[in-house]
């Protein structure tokens, strides 16, 4: 962990709730990018990171500097996010994202203009993404975003998932072939 963020720790656990503010900034883009990806939507996503930086400042006396503060705020997004898609699947069922609606933010593509042929191509490769990504357990969709989008080893997502590392590789290893069986039909299409 580093030096300031041991400093911003101990001044908030000092009563300094302005010192909170490092951590925040310091970690709200990557929360962010975890939310966004394991539900799918700003809107939620958003609620993810606050609601995540809220009860790391009520529970941040309980922090124990096992594992480091990014590590910590990441297990208690992912615990969040997963409740909140697990209680989205309960009461929605599964609509594709139509045309127009919110794409991921974070995406930016490389210049140079796709023609209409790409471009379509694209948003059917885009649909049929979200629907494979919302077949998969809501612990599979965890640990494929922790893995594949965040990087992290098994052991760390083991950790933010609260299960054994082998536990976590499985749940990766499942989600990989259940996207790889979805997404099999559009690999002869030229992508």
């Amino acid at each position: 962990m580093e030096t300031s963020e041991q400093v911003a720790i101990a001044q908030t656990l000092a009563g300094d709730s302005e010192a909170f503010r490092v951590l925040v900034e310091r970690h709200s883009r990557s929360l962010f990018r975890l939310a966004w990806r394991m539900t799918g939507s700003r809107q939620d996503a958003e609620d993810v990171v606050q609601e995540t930086f809220l009860r790391a400042y009520r529970q941040l006396a309980r922090f124990d500097g096992r594992a480091s503060f990014g590590t910590w705020l990441h297990r208690i997004a992912a615990n969040h996010a997963l409740d909140l898609v697990r209680a989205r699947k309960l009461r929605e069922p599964y609509r594709p994202q139509a045309q127009g609606e919110e794409t991921d933010p974070l995406a930016s593509l490389p210049g140079g203009d796709p023609g209409p042929e790409r471009l379509a191509m694209s948003g059917q490769v885009q649909r049929k993404l979200a629907e494979a990504m919302d077949q998969l357990s809501a612990d599979e969709r965890a640990a494929f975003v922790l893995r594949h989008f965040e990087g992290l080893p098994s052991e760390d997502i083991g950790r933010a998932l609260g299960v054994r590392s082998v536990t976590a590789r499985q749940a990766v290893f499942r989600a990989v072939q259940k996207l790889r069986r979805s997404l099999e039909p559009l690999m002869g299409t030229g992508i």
